[in-house]
């Protein structure tokens, strides 16, 4: 751990010092004293360091004022390290998730123009100019955000997969673990969504996106797929379930999922190299992929694929591979990870050995060989213990937003989100805050404490 007395910020401080150093590095020390009503001083000190920067605070609200001292407490830190290791990032001081949300609450509060959002993330965060750049791409390529409160999306979560990949840290169960408790969780599931229905016609709410995720929903027989999709009879904009696993579908299934008015699903082959498929525990083959593709094409559904850089073994000629696949296939979405190894992955600091210079390069190659093809970026994020604290990026052509997953992303909807380890999000568009109310994480206690998490729920949508 970092040792520094701006306890605030511990924790960010403490990523960005592991984003620079192993554990047996030197831990440089950060104070802070405020000085004056409008001086900050930062200090950070280690071996080969004795750095003080000065940052004047004008009059600001206790939120924003935290906002900058947050920003500059890192930016100082980020300036020391990388002078003492003589590194750069090419997220530069920038910890969190959204980077485009930053922007964007910069422009709305007149912080900065819209055109000046690549310049103001360089200067304030030492963010690279490619990164920069793409986020102010993203940021001018989102459609449909709309604040209104009583506008909602609706998340329905099936934890639940054929088998784990090593890469995975969900909590998500396998099917052959699950059998014996999915009725009751299917029913316990129909519970929730008929109780959140009476919800939002009491508060006079309106569901625009509705999205199945997990886990593997196609993972479910058709007859539990439609049990549950019976239930959404919403009048949405756009409805997507994840098929994530190709070998999951099937036409039955997908017949299903048309008669109730999906209009995308996604279909993730991560990589066409059916060596790294094994390698990382998915059971298809990339065969699999195309056939899957073949159905959904003939339903007419859109179509969204998964590919992930940096999967162990895998080298550049496998990446390049499974994107000029992909540009082949010509999805209506494609959305490129970096891998992220999380604890309570099977691959835990295991290293990608593409390596981290390489990783970045051809994580840059793909995304510009999806813009040279006519796809747009539309929504970006970043997680902890991301290969090269790179980033995963979503792509669209001919119009086709995944919006729900621009409202996830910016934060910019409420979310009614239902099922095991499902987190419902309230938005006050005119407060500008949120409020988040996760439901429990494993089936069990999922179907053990409902009626309270149904009714955490109604106290989160209680004041319209």
């Amino acid at each position: 751990m970092l040792e520094t007395n701006v306890t605030e910020f511990e924790k960010e401080l403490n990523d960005l010092y592991d984003a620079f150093y192993d554990t047996s590095a030197e831990k440089p020390s950060v104070y802070f004293e405020k000085i004056s009503a409008n001086k900050l001083f930062y200090l950070v000190k280690a071996e080969g360091i004795n750095d003080e920067y000065e940052f004047s605070l004008p009059p600001l609200s206790p939120l924003k004022e935290k906002s900058l001292r947050k920003r500059w407490a890192l930016l100082s830190l980020y300036k020391s390290l990388s002078k003492q290791s003589g590194r750069t990032l090419p997220w530069g001081s920038f910890t969190g998730i959204r980077p485009t949300a930053l922007a964007r609450e910069a422009v709305e509060s007149g912080e900065i123009k819209p055109f000046a959002t690549t310049e103001f993330l360089e200067k304030e965060f030492l963010i690279s100019h490619e990164k920069a750049l793409l986020c102010t791409k993203i940021i001018k390529n989102q459609k449909g955000i709309i604040k209104n409160d009583h506008l909602v999306d609706f998340y329905v979560n099936i934890p639940i997969c054929p088998t784990r990949c090593a890469y995975c840290s969900f909590i998500s169960s396998e099917m052959k673990m699950a059998e014996k408790i999915l009725p009751n969780y299917l029913e316990a599931l129909v519970k929730e969504i008929r109780a959140m229905k009476e919800l939002m016609h009491e508060k006079a709410l309106i569901v625009r996106n509705v999205y199945i995720g997990g886990g593997t929903p196609s993972v479910l027989e058709a007859k539990d797929l439609e049990l549950i999709l019976k239930e959404l009879s919403f009048k949405a904009n756009e409805f997507t379930v994840e098929c994530g696993r190709p070998e999951t579908i099937t036409r039955e299934k997908l017949d299903v999922l048309e008669k109730y008015g999906v209009t995308r699903i996604c279909i993730n082959p991560q990589t066409f190299s059916d060596t790294t498929l094994k390698r990382i525990g998915r059971k298809h083959k990339s065969e699999d992929v195309f056939e899957a593709y073949s159905l959904a094409l003939e339903k007419g559904f859109k179509v969204n694929m998964d590919m992930i850089v940096g999967l162990p073994g895998e080298k550049a000629a496998a990446v390049r591979k499974t994107i000029s696949t992909l540009l082949e296939l010509y999805p209506n979405n494609i959305t490129v990870h970096t891998l992220s190894v999380k604890r309570g992955s099977v691959l835990d600091k295991a290293p990608s050995e593409i390596g981290f210079k390489n990783l970045a390069k051809i994580l840059s190659e793909t995304e510009n060989a999806l813009m040279a093809a006519g796809y747009k970026p539309y929504y970006l994020y970043r997680q902890k213990h991301q290969l090269g604290g790179l980033e995963n990026v979503g792509f669209y052509r001919d119009e086709d937003i995944c919006q729900f997953n621009v409202d996830s992303m910016e934060e910019s909807s409420s979310i009614i989100a239902v099922g095991a380890n499902a987190i419902s999000k309230r938005v006050f568009s005119i407060e500008n805050r949120i409020e988040r109310q996760p439901n429990c994480k494993f089936l069990e206690d999922y179907i053990a404490r409902l009626d309270e998490m149904i009714e955490r729920k109604k106290t989160l949508f209680e004041k319209f």
